[in-house]
């Protein structure tokens, strides 16, 4: 399983956030996911199975699929919530 964090640019927004993901994954012993980060004009449909976006960028990206909008992105509490439904969705946890 892959996941993408997406932001504008692809820099800092973006790796924060799979940074921030990988964390998570890591406090729920999940090890077989994969976490990268892109920007918005270079993510396709293919390039994972989820895309987390903060909301300022999700309209841009509702071609991507099964995307995750975060309505912060500095939040852990709101991205641990997510990664973990995220998780049970794809029988992770």
């Amino acid at each position: 399983m892959k996941i993408l964090a997406v932001c504008g640019s692809g820099l800092g927004t973006s790796f924060m956030v799979e940074m921030n993901i990988q964390q998570i994954l890591q406090e729920l012993n999940i090890h077989d996911v994969e976490v990268e980060h892109s920007d918005l004009s270079s993510a396709t449909p293919q390039s994972a199975d989820v895309f987390f976006l903060a909301k300022d960028i999700a309209e841009g990206g509702t071609h991507l699929g099964d995307v995750v909008v975060l309505d912060s992105i500095i939040d852990m509490d709101e991205l641990r919530t997510k990664v973990q439904d995220t998780m049970q969705r794809f029988g992770k946890l």
